[in-house]
């Protein structure tokens, strides 16, 4: 079998695209290159998954900013039992529960914000404090935040009973999304009207795929700022707010050449 790379006619595309396109072969197999590439995108996926979120620095940072934190944790005592019940990372474990139920606010918050490790802490801890950096200023004066709960071993919905018990009209989950092969830090967002245990993922607006390589912090965080604005003026999130932040994310390039020339 010869081992001369006979390239793919498509290689010119993998400028536009993170994808396993164009890759060539090596007689009728992978070239060692994209083989030794894909194993260790495999490995950075299965590490994002496992990693424990470094919740004391992540609460340092956004104390930094300004912002009050609660440290949280779901009803999954640690990851395994995680990965294995999804319902338990729905729900928060017997000291949280105490914790939130022991807090009294005069003022009900306009927005509860979770920051939860989900499948990928790596992406938090990329992620979220430049995500909250640039969502504050966006938002106006008269929003009053709850403290921001950083939840450790959650799913998406953990939001809904934190949101509840601190009596927020929405609550923002920013969670790490399950790694892809390109993309072992990718950060989710969540945004639910008027929270509490049982709502549905109908009801909830997403932001998906932040992260440079994908939708910048700065320009997901401006498409929020927007949502956060039309949810609390219509009172309604998920199908029944449409995301028409036009502007709000930079406009992708359309006038690119495909030409397999490169041309």
């Amino acid at each position: 079998m010869s081992d001369t790379l006979i390239p793919n006619p498509w290689r010119t595309l993998r400028q536009h695209t993170p994808a396993r396109i164009g890759l060539g072969r090596a007689g009728v197999s992978q070239p060692t290159s994209a083989h030794l590439a894909f194993q260790l995108a495999h490995a950075q996926a299965r590490d994002a998954v496992h990693r424990e979120l470094d919740h004391e620095a992540l609460a340092a940072s956004l104390s930094a900013t300004g912002l009050e934190t609660l440290d949280l944790h779901s009803a999954a005592a640690d990851r395994a039992t995680y990965l294995q019940r999804p319902d338990l990372g729905r729900r928060l474990d017997e000291a949280s529960s105490a914790l939130l139920a022991d807090r009294e606010s005069d003022d009900a918050p306009d927005l509860a914000l979770i920051v939860a490790d989900g499948l990928s802490a790596l992406a938090i801890e990329r992620h979220a404090l430049a995500f909250v950096s640039a969502l504050k200023p966006l938002l106006a004066q008269d929003w009053r935040w709850a403290p921001v709960a950083i939840v450790r071993q959650a799913r998406v919905a953990i939001g809904d009973p934190i949101g509840h018990a601190l009596g927020a009209k929405l609550a923002v989950v920013l969670i790490g999304e399950r790694p892809g092969l390109s993309s072992p830090d990718s950060m989710g967002v969540y945004v639910t009207w008027a929270p509490r245990p049982g709502r549905t993922d109908a009801e909830r607006n997403c932001i998906s795929n932040v992260r440079p390589e994908g939708l910048a912090p700065e320009a997901a965080a401006a498409r929020l700022a927007w949502l956060l604005n039309e949810a609390r003026t219509r009172q309604v999130t998920g199908v029944a707010l449409k995301d028409e932040s036009a502007d709000a994310a930079p406009a992708v390039e359309t006038t690119a050449s495909f030409r397999l020339d490169g041309r």
